[in-house]
């Protein structure tokens, strides 16, 4: 619940076949299965191309991902400390089919180096692989240096790409990403050995993803998504609104783009704009809009909820919150436990201790281990209360 660890999120580089751009739209609206679907069919036509084995391992990643809940509370909150959240769960078939796909792209990648290392294809799929690797070392594995590492090798396969065609605005991404993370990383993961003292620079890697955004081909709008979330860790929610805003045009049945707009309209401290655009996201899911018809009422009562919360509405935000409650277990945890652990801290605000302590208790429950879990048990012990630097609505998280 409490990380964000962008450069690990990085996206596949793509080419301009058409499947692959319906896989990707179907990415881009969370379809994840019909996604597998397209990149399967991908590997099948094309089995010697390490791009197809990439599109497969990321859509399978990120199908984990966004059941577990991990695409709100990691690429969609941007304000978290980094390092800190249980891991993804996933399957032991989905497990194989990552390491196949992952393991596929990394051969054939090589052995194309093999033959010339100068080959921009596989320079191109070998960064990617190594990028995807990364993300799940750190999400599901746990294992913090070998994301690093895996991160690390990425930037140099993408590094050498852009000095062998330093016109290719896209091949930016993975080393303008790496530069952002090793930049924000605790001191103590910087000076590990293998990142050779390379220290990274935040403001050059959020310079490098704003050239990719603006002119990058295939990966521009990868460069939108991963600046929207770093704006919001920057606290520059006023330059997320636009980049949102247009990949809501292109995505439309995607409702966490919607959820995040809520959040940046939050951090600027417009209410109102905040409290429309969950309105509209309501108006979608009763008119069975694409994408939205199927999404639990609940998790929009969150996010209002969630909102009054840190306006200090605890009327509303306590209705709203109980309803989420009442459902939690019917959830994803991320949802779950997160609603329980609001609703202890709107009682003791409202100073109806009983009541707090039972719902931490339930929060506690869900998840014993969880970061979210932890900080219940401390309200089992020490009432929450709301610091001055709280009620300012701009310190809204997820």
């Amino acid at each position: 619940m409490r990380a964000i660890l962008i450069a690990m999120c990085c996206l596949a580089l793509r080419g301009q076949d058409a499947n692959v751009s319906e896989g990707y739209d179907h990415f881009y609206n969370l379809e994840y299965d019909q996604a597998i679907a397209v990149f399967t069919s991908e590997t099948e036509q094309h089995p010697d191309d390490p791009t197809a084995w990439n599109h497969l391992a990321h859509a399978t990643l990120y199908r984990a991902m966004y059941r577990s809940g991990a695409l709100e509370s990691e690429l969609v909150t941007g304000s978290n400390p980094f390092l800190s959240r249980q891991k993804v769960k996933t399957s032991a078939a989905e497990n194989q089919q990552f390491y196949d796909a992952i393991d596929k792209a990394l051969g054939l990648a090589q052995s194309r180096l093999l033959d010339s290392q100068e080959d921009p294809l596989a320079l191109g799929a070998l960064g990617v692989s190594y990028a995807l690797r990364a993300n799940y070392n750190f999400l599901v594995r746990k294992a913090w240096t070998d994301a690093l590492h895996d991160a690390t090798d990425a930037r140099k396969a993408h590094k050498r790409l852009t000095e062998l065609q330093p016109d290719n605005v896209d091949a930016r991404l993975i080393p303008a990403l790496y530069d952002y993370i090793t930049g924000s990383l605790p001191i103590g993961y910087r000076i590990l050995g293998f990142l050779a003292g390379y220290h990274g620079d935040r403001n050059r890697g959020i310079e490098s993803l704003q050239s990719v955004a603006q002119d990058g081909k295939s990966n521009r709008l990868d460069a939108e998504i991963m600046l929207a979330a770093i704006y919001r860790r920057e606290r520059r929610a006023k330059e997320a609104v636009p980049l949102l805003e247009d990949l809501i045009q292109r995505f439309p049945r995607n409702f966490l783009l919607r959820f995040e707009l809520v959040q940046m309209y939050s951090d600027l401290g417009d209410k109102p704009g905040a409290l429309s655009e969950i309105a509209r996201i309501r108006d979608l899911r009763q008119s069975g809009a694409a994408g939205f018809a199927e999404l639990p009422a609940e998790k929009i009562d969150y996010l209002e909820g969630n909102l009054l919360f840190w306006y200090s509405d605890l009327d509303p935000a306590l209705a709203d919150m109980q309803k989420v409650t009442a459902k939690a277990r019917d959830l994803d945890l991320n949802t779950g436990i997160m609603s329980w652990m609001r609703l202890g801290q709107i009682y003791d605000l409202k100073g109806r201790r009983v009541s707090a302590l039972a719902a931490y208790k339930k929060a506690v429950a869900m998840a014993p281990l969880s970061e979210v879990g932890k900080e219940s048990r401390r309200y089992v012990n020490q009432p929450y209360k709301r610091s001055s630097s709280a009620d300012n609505a701009s310190e809204a998280k997820n």
